[in-house]
């Protein structure tokens, strides 16, 4: 079995998710965004896809980018 990157569950279903050179294990999507998604620059939800990004940095929705 494979161990979770993120909260360390011994799973025998994992995954493994790659990002740039760095190769991570996940028992569930929701370990993998934990770990690899980016914080709003603003409130620190993670932000699960487009986001908004303004001068080099990343938010969750365009009133955090205010």
């Amino acid at each position: 079995m494979t161990v979770c990157d993120t909260c360390g569950n011994d799973y025998n279903s994992a995954m493994t998710i790659t990002q740039d050179q760095n190769t991570y294990t996940f028992d569930s999507f929701e370990c993998a965004i934990h770990k690899m998604a980016p914080s709003c620059a603003h409130c620190g939800s993670r932000v699960i896809g487009h986001g908004v990004r303004k001068n080099g940095d990343v938010f969750c929705c365009e009133h955090c980018a205010q």
